[in-house]
This record gives C-alpha cells, sequence and structure tokens, in this order.
C-alpha cells in the first residue's frame, strides 16, 4: 500500500514539474534531447520527462540598450568618444538562441564598428551636425546584419558626441564670439529701431503742431472774415433803413459834416469844406442861437 503511494506521489512530482506556464511575451525554445523541437508561445505547456528541456527563454518585447562610449576618428583626424541607444526586438527565438552567441555582445561590437567606419567618412563639423544621417546609417547597416541572429533593429540614436578637450574649447570660445556678435547685431538693431521710433515720433508730433497752426489760422481767418461779413452787412441794413426813410438832403449832408469830423480829429489834418457845407454849418448855428433865446 504504502509503495503505491510513494509511486503516485512521485508521478504527481514529475508531472506538475513538467507542466509549464509560459508568460505573456515571452517564448521559450525547446530541446528535445539535445535538438531543437519547438517554440513555445504564451500559455499552459507539458514538458516530456527527462527528453524535453527549455534550452532559452527569450522575451520578444522590444528591448532598449545603452552601450557605452566608443573611440571614433573623423575624416579630419580628430578622436571624439561617442555612445549609441539600440532600440531591438527578437523576431524569431530559435534564430537569437542558435544563430549567434551572446547577441547583445554581437550587437555592440557590430554598432562600433559600423559607427568608425561612418564617422570615418566624415569631417568633425559634419558629425556634429549630421545625427539623423548617422542614426539612419546605423539603423540601416545594424537591421540587414542582425536578421540572420533573428533580431529586428528598430532604431539606433547616437546618445553623447564627446570631442577633445581641445576642441571643446575652441567650440566654446567660437559659440561665445557667436553670442557676442549676435548680440552687438541685436544692439544695434534696437538702437536703431528706437532711433527710427523717436524720428517718427518727432514727425509726427511737427506735422500735427502744424496742423493745430493752421487750423487755428483758419478758424481766425474764419472769424474774421464772419465778423467783416456782419460789419457789411450791418451797414447794408442801416442804408436800406435810411433809403427806406428818404433823408433830406440837408440830413445826408451833416451825416458827411459828422464823417469829416471824425476825419479831422487830428492837429495836423486839414480839410477844405465846401461852401455848401458852410452854409448849412452857419444855418446850423443860428438855429441853435434862436433855439437858445
Amino acid at each position: 500500500m504504502i509503495p503505491g503511494i510513494i509511486i503516485a506521489i512521485i508521478i504527481l512530482i514529475l508531472v506538475g514539474s513538467n507542466i509549464v506556464i509560459v508568460p505573456q511575451a515571452t517564448e521559450y525554445v525547446i530541446e528535445r534531447l539535445g535538438v531543437y523541437n519547438t517554440t513555445w508561445d504564451a500559455g499552459l505547456r507539458v514538458k516530456v520527462p527527462f527528453i524535453d528541456r527549455i534550452a532559452k527563454r527569450v522575451s520578444i518585447k522590444e528591448q532598449v540598450v545603452d552601450f557605452p562610449p566608443q573611440p571614433v576618428i573623423t575624416k579630419d583626424n580628430v578622436t571624439m568618444q561617442i555612445d549609441t541607444v539600440v532600440f531591438f526586438q527578437v523576431t524569431d527565438s530559435k534564430l537569437y538562441t542558435y544563430g549567434v552567441e551572446r547577441p547583445i555582445s554581437a550587437i555592440e561590437n557590430l554598432s562600433a564598428t559600423t559607427l568608425r567606419n561612418i564617422i570615418g567618412t566624415m569631417s568633425l563639423d559634419e558629425t556634429l551636425t549630421s545625427r539623423d544621417l548617422i542614426n539612419g546609417q546605423i539603423t540601416a547597416i545594424l537591421d540587414e546584419s542582425t536578421d540572420k541572429w533573428g533580431i529586428k533593429v528598430t532604431r539606433v540614436e547616437v546618445k553623447n558626441i564627446t570631442p577633445p578637450k581641445s576642441i571643446q574649447e575652441a567650440m566654446e570660445k567660437q559659440m561665445k564670439a557667436e553670442r557676442e556678435k549676435r548680440e552687438a547685431i541685436l544692439k544695434a538693431e534696437g538702437e536703431k529701431q528706437s532711433a527710427i521710433t523717436r524720428a517718427e515720433g518727432e514727425k509726427e508730433s511737427a506735422i500735427l503742431r502744424a496742423d493745430a497752426v493752421r487750423e487755428q489760422k483758419v478758424r481766425e481767418a474764419a472769424g474774421e472774415a464772419e465778423a467783416i461779413l456782419k460789419i457789411y452787412e450791418a451797414q447794408s441794413k442801416g442804408i436800406e433803413l435810411i433809403n427806406r426813410a428818404n433823408p433830406s438832403q440837408a440830413y445826408l449832408t451833416l451825416q458827411g459834416y459828422d464823417a469829416l469830423a471824425k476825419v479831422a480829429d487830428g492837429n495836423a489834418t486839414k480839410i477844405i469844406v465846401p461852401s455848401e457845407i458852410q452854409k448849412i454849418a452857419g444855418l446850423t448855428t443860428a438855429i441853435k442861437e434862436i433855439a437858445k433865446d
């Protein structure tokens, strides 16, 4: 009885140890008697005891590997340090397992070699300003070379480009000179714009002053013209009223005499009075004397 229970327990242990749950986004490469048999994707799987074994657990998620800086030499013999970041995904677990030994190390070495070849055809200035071009070339070469390893290189990014210290100092001086140049240009442009603005303001102010003086003169002239017009209108109405009253010759003569008296208001004025006016003046004096008596 006891041996049967022991055998049952052993069978349960063997069955339990050979039931495998493959996680999501993971594949298991299975060997049978040391030879590749199949690839398990996510789910519940059962191994054949003592015959099947899991040769490799492979993640099929996109992976990121940050490689350390690599020394490279440009076409103009400048040595610099460049580090890259490689994004890749396993597309064939069998090829990834059997295609290359230590695939990450293989990608790193291939990336460094490809980077040296590309940078060797470019000058320092081209290297510093052509990151997108470098990224595209490395990605295309690595993707093609890693196909036989079951790897898909999706993207390669040049993370840092570190020139020699002397080059960095020269670049910093150049950048400082460029900043000072731009600052001087902006300052000159600002002063120019300020001078233009002041000149335009003075011009507009002078125009406004001239317009104000002109408007004042126009108003004064209009006022004088209106005053003269009213004077003439008053005179015209006075003459009209006199004409309507039908004044006598004596009245007109006396009015003329009053006008002459006003004109003669001065010591140096000499006026020759016609005889008719003298007679009328005498007659007026006599009338006044009679009136007094």
